[in-house]
């Protein structure tokens, strides 16, 4: 059994996830925008071991998020699911860019990080001169780009640690609409895959996913010195820093 942490878990693919985590015995901690959401989260999968709330929009919010999910303990796999889509792009680059920086540097390590990408994130650029000075021209596409080259800046940091990213597809939840074209049950068993399988295929890291599959992914991805320098200003305008 594993100790499971899903960012983003209240509804949507995050909360499928969840649903078939446990359904496989493992121990999962749910996490909800607020008090209501969270109580949501738990009444859509009883059997979560708790739900920690915290808003991802707010940098104090997120920090002290990291903090609670400590008080859970350690936890063997952290899922970063949480992400937004029609909304500003202030809210965009602080949900999708800020918020799975700050958890993964202050979340206790776990054997296994997820990041939640998307196929969009090949039409993005990395943009990081715009990060101090103007992030509403940053979008979507740009955020899911940053979550890939964070996912591989921390493969290679952490070489005890499988982190791997991954493109859900264009399924029909609230953020992808009902007439969604892709298949909702394949949006969530990649990451149920990752996180607890056992298959070679998945015991590797700062690969990127899409139905279990490994993809051809934006190569910028790749630019060890882009990492860096997104970790840096991630650092700089949150005051959290990359553990080295």
């Amino acid at each position: 059994m594993a100790r499971i942490f899903i960012t983003g878990s209240a509804d949507g693919l995050g909360a499928l996830a969840a649903k078939a985590l446990i359904e496989q015995g493992h121990e999962v901690v749910l996490h909800a925008r607020n008090a209501e959401r969270g109580r949501d989260a738990m009444a859509r999968n009883p059997g979560a071991a708790a739900v920690v709330t915290g808003d991802l929009t707010d940098t104090a919010a997120t920090i002290a998020l990291a903090s609670e999910v400590n008080k859970q303990g350690a936890f063997d796999v952290v899922i970063h699911n949480a992400g937004v889509y029609q909304v500003s792009a202030k809210e965009i680059f602080a949900v999708n860019t800020l918020a799975p920086y700050i958890l993964t540097c202050l979340v206790q390590k776990p054997k296994r990080l997820i990041y939640l990408s998307s196929g969009m994130h090949m039409q993005g650029s990395a943009k990081l001169n715009l990060f101090a000075t103007d992030v509403n021209r940053i979008t979507y596409s740009d955020s899911k780009l940053h979550v890939l080259m964070l996912c591989k800046a921390v493969a290679r940091k952490w070489p005890d640690v499988y982190a791997n990213a991954l493109d859900p597809g264009w399924v029909p939840t609230k953020m992808g609409g009902r007439g969604a074209p892709d298949d909702l049950q394949k949006g969530y068993e990649t990451q149920v895959w990752l996180a607890t399988s056992g298959d070679a295929a998945a015991q590797v890291s700062g690969r990127y996913f899409f139905h279990q599959k490994e993809r051809p992914y934006n190569r910028e991805a790749d630019d060890v010195l882009l990492q860096d320098q997104l970790l840096q200003q991630c650092a700089a305008l949150t005051g959290v820093s990359f553990p080295q």
